[in-house]
């Protein structure tokens, strides 16, 4: 068992953790479960960083069994090995002349780096693991809108091997500025996309269409804008229904100061998600939360 033939079908949901961390906080076992609820055909894939000495199919199992609330059969943990996702690509030679200490967003940087390889490699889907999935997204080939002219990159699909993603690529390391914050990322694409089509205003809720690739609207995943990231611990005297949307995407990076969670009974919005999208991992927040009490 391995990357190669689990993504073999170019169907694939991935997801990456490009830090070492090894317990990964709620809303990342979130996002990958709501993943694997929608798409319960398509293998989900967790790369993390941190994975190591993994040799066999049951260092595999082991590792999964660490996360009670992804038992689900169409997820799948493996280590993210840098040189290996990198070989055959331009990232390889960036890589290893790269030094992270001197990098002022090494984490985000490598993060948009490793999520245009993987695409290019294996073709599916990519997801932030701050995204949480609600319903399938229909477009193979698509980029995400984050506003009316600017391109999202925390979700988007392609084929394996897709002339946008090796273009992206190339852009990576010829326009590499790891000093400026989403040069990696969201310009990217934005700047990449604009070299194939001329991007204009949204008439409607349609996707505008550059050849084989489509541009989502923003609010297909992207209905809470960046700057609105709190409306989602915040109690709503009524509920939204997301009706035109396919995933949430959640800001975490705007949280990192507050670092804001889901707490139980507090009928937040984020906690109306979890309840509804990510139950197992809900259910485990909840019975923490009861046994916590229990104990004070």
């Amino acid at each position: 068992m391995n990357p190669e033939n689990v993504l073999k079908e170019g169907n694939g949901v991935i997801c990456l953790e490009t830090t070492d961390r090894m317990q990964p906080p709620p809303l990342v076992l979130c996002a990958i479960e709501s993943a694997a609820r929608v798409y319960p055909d398509r293998p989900v894939v967790f790369f993390m960083k941190g994975l190591t000495n993994i040799t066999s199919e049951e260092d595999v199992k082991r590792a999964k069994e660490k996360f009670p609330s992804l038992s689900f059969e169409n997820v799948y943990i493996f280590p993210l090995r840098m040189e290996e996702l990198f070989k055959d690509t331009p990232l390889l030679k960036w890589y290893q002349k790269v030094d992270p200490k001197k990098e002022r967003f090494w984490i985000h940087n490598l993060s948009d780096g490793c999520r245009m390889a993987m695409i290019w490699r294996y073709g599916g889907l990519y997801f932030d693991a701050d995204v949480i999935s609600m319903r399938p997204i229909p477009e193979k080939n698509f980029l995400t809108a984050e506003n009316l002219h600017t391109s999202g990159s925390s979700v988007f699909g392609l084929t394996p091997h897709h002339s946008f993603a090796w273009r992206s690529l190339n852009d990576f390391v010829q326009n590499y500025n790891g000093d400026v914050w989403a040069n990696q990322g969201p310009t990217l694409f934005t700047r990449v996309l604009g070299q194939l089509c001329e991007l204009h205003d949204f008439k409607s809720l349609d996707n505008f269409v550059c050849g084989n690739i489509s541009f989502l609207h923003p609010k297909r995943i992207y209905p809470i804008s960046y700057g609105n990231w709190k409306r989602f611990y915040e109690v709503w005297d009524k509920l939204p229904t997301f009706n035109n949307s396919y995933a949430l995407h959640l800001w975490n990076y705007m949280n990192s100061q507050e670092k804001r969670t889901v707490n139980i009974g507090s009928n937040t919005l984020v906690e109306n998600l979890y309840k509804q999208y990510c139950p197992s991992m809900y259910g485990l927040l909840a019975k923490n939360a009861t046994t916590a009490n229990q104990h004070t």
